[in-house]
């Protein structure tokens, strides 16, 4: 399925399941813990709620995304985001996309990057370092994946170190699955306009 560009914004969304998710008042006390444990805004999502149906997998996923995205060391945070629009973008997530769009301009303050990418898409004008993040995280993405050495090597041109790249590529990797399991267990839909105001 093709999504059109135009859907693809930083405006907040909603995400509902396809499956039942689990109700709140109905959790058994390892589910309740699990949920707890992720926080309210996993606790107060269908996404959440329906992750929960199988708690260990649930559990293992936060703690590999959360030192993935929150972790010390390798690539900067914004850049994280970037990396994981970008994803999004290839693989058609607006949910995702949406989340990590507007993450990145709270982050940075410059709406213009994800504004050029959701203009001219993969073509936009960015800078040495954002291209080789953008064109990397696109290729990754892809199934089958096209990135090989030479990316590598572009990304070291554009000034990341080995770190940085295997960060990427963790940030990358786990989104293109995220993505496939929200397209596949459920949809969202806009329900209030983005202010750059807004804090991360």
């Amino acid at each position: 399925m093709t999504v059109a560009r135009a859907q693809f914004t930083p405006d907040i969304r909603e995400w509902h399941a396809w499956l039942e998710p689990v109700e709140i008042s109905e959790a058994s006390t390892e589910q309740q813990a699990a949920l707890e444990e992720g926080g309210p805004h996993v606790k107060n999502s269908e996404f959440g709620r329906l992750l929960v149906r199988d708690v260990a997998s649930m559990r293992e996923r936060g703690k590999l995304l959360n030192q993935i995205m929150y972790g010390n060391g390798g690539l900067p945070r914004a850049e994280r985001e970037l990396a994981a629009t970008a994803e999004s973008l290839r693989n058609g997530c607006v949910y995702c996309y949406s989340v990590h769009a507007r993450l990145y301009i709270q982050l940075t303050k410059q709406a213009e990057t994800i504004a050029a990418l959701r203009a001219h898409g993969f073509d936009a004008a960015l800078d040495a370092r954002q291209r080789a993040i953008v064109d990397f995280s696109v290729k990754l993405a892809t199934t089958p994946p096209t990135a090989d050495g030479a990316d590598i090597a572009s990304l070291r041109s554009a000034g990341l170190t080995d770190f940085e790249i295997l960060d990427l590529v963790h940030v990358v990797a786990i989104f293109a699955w995220a993505t496939r399991v929200l397209q596949t267990l459920g949809s969202s839909a806009v329900i209030k306009p983005f202010t750059q105001t807004e804090e991360p």
